[in-house]
This record gives C-alpha cells, structure tokens and sequence, in this order.
C-alpha cells in the first residue's frame, strides 16, 4: 500500500511539475494581445478615414457648386 501511495505521489509530483504545454498558452496569450490591438487601431482608422473622406466631400461639393 506504501508503495502505491509512494507511487501516486510521484506521478502527481511530475505533471504538477511539467512545463511542455506552458510555450503554446504564451503564444496564445501574444496573439490574442495583438488581435485586440489590431482590431483597436483598425477602429481608430476607419474613423479617422471617414472624417477625412467626409472633409473631402464637402470640399468638393462647396468648389463644384
């Protein structure tokens, strides 16, 4: 029984212990920071974009007119 116990704990002591899958959560975590920055900097470039369209339009209409 000492034994099985003994063995048990071992097998517990090393995956508790083992770092394999610890790279592929880092770039997880990584590429889901830069998802939401490049979705976060896209929104500030649609909307800049637009007003500058929007300059643009009025530009125009008031030169044409």
């Amino acid at each position: 029984m000492n034994t099985l116990i003994t063995g048990l704990y071992f097998h517990f002591r090393s995956f508790v212990t083992r770092e394999e899958g610890q790279d592929l959560v880092e770039y997880a975590l990584v590429l889901g920071c830069i998802a939401f920055g490049s979705i976060m900097g896209m929104g500030q470039l649609a909307t800049g974009l637009n007003n500058e369209f929007s300059i643009v339009a009025v530009t125009l209409t008031s030169n044409i007119s």
